[in-house]
């Protein structure tokens, strides 16, 4: 199988790349080599490589930046995905779109179901969700989109990496408590999205790692795991705080918990708790 993945510069495309299974022919394409603010470049992207499949992993995520540059989040989050999907309507190319567990408001305090009511409090979230809109109206369910959230990796700028250089830094952090959702590490959210092009899934589907966390259960558990990893020298003071402490340009979702029954199931796997997950992950991160 041919496959084209867009946005391979990011932390999943980079994921992505690195567990490629060996009976895929894999083309990647991001910027500068192709442009998603061009219709003409994101065609001949996709012409040059003829591919059976695209894992479109290209995103704006700049989710405060989005609150004033909405005409970019909606251009690559929206309009981009809706011509990427009429490409592969048009040419029988099967779609994986990766999406947010920012299309919720945060306000269910039990698991997002994959069929939940969308309600984003963001423009990034809105841009994201009109983007899902695009995938189902064109492709109906022969795309496959899959949630994920609080996505980090070895690759990149992400919470894991930040926390361990503040926590070298800084005498003490205070980091919030109130929001909740479940940290996923991109390795293992690239494998299955191998495990599910593998299995031909299409629908709409969630994949975060198991569990539950705040962002201060997080940043914790980064501590310990840091600690006994020797990445961190000690340990210093990380206090909860309301995130009325820390006023942001957008509103995000107070509780992201998205439930992966559907995918498991369908993918015949096995879920893997997010501490363990970040274990692993700090083992990539060891000097």
């Amino acid at each position: 199988m041919k496959v084209l993945l867009l946005g391979a510069n990011g932390q999943l495309g980079w994921e992505l790349t690195r567990t490629c299974p060996e009976n895929i022919i894999l083309s990647t394409c991001d910027y500068p080599k192709v442009d998603f603010f061009s219709s003409t470049s994101i065609s001949e992207c996709i012409s040059s490589t003829r591919p059976d499949c695209i894992i479109n992993a290209a995103a704006y995520t700049a989710v405060d930046k989005a609150e004033q540059e909405q005409d970019l989040a909606y251009r690559i989050n929206h309009e981009a995905v809706r011509e990427i999907s009429e490409i592969c309507s048009q040419n029988a190319i099967s779609l994986v779109h990766i999406s947010t567990d920012f299309i919720f408001n945060g306000q269910n305090f039990k698991p997002y179901k994959p069929d939940d009511t969308p309600d984003p409090v963001s423009v990034y979230g809105k841009s994201k969700l009109k983007g899902e809109q695009a995938v189902r109206s064109i492709l109906g369910d022969q795309a496959l989109i899959i949630r994920t959230a609080w996505l980090y990796s070895s690759h990149g700028s992400n919470f894991v990496k930040i926390m361990l250089r503040l926590m070298a830094e800084k005498p003490s952090l205070n980091v919030i408590d109130e929001q909740i959702g479940t940290p996923t590490w991109g390795f293992g959210l690239a494998r299955a999205i191998w495990t599910a092009l593998e299995k031909n899934i299409k629908g709409t589907h969630q994949f975060t790692d198991a569990g539950v966390a705040s962002w201060y259960d997080f940043a914790i558990a980064i501590q310990e795991e840091g600690i006994k990893a020797e990445l961190l020298g000690k340990a210093i003071p990380i206090l909860p705080v309301p995130s009325r402490l820390f006023p942001t340009p957008a509103k995000r979702p107070m509780y992201s918990v998205l439930d992966k029954t559907s995918f498991w199931q369908a993918a015949g796997t096995t879920p893997v708790h997010w501490r363990v997950q970040l274990r692993s992950m700090l083992k990539e991160v060891l000097p």
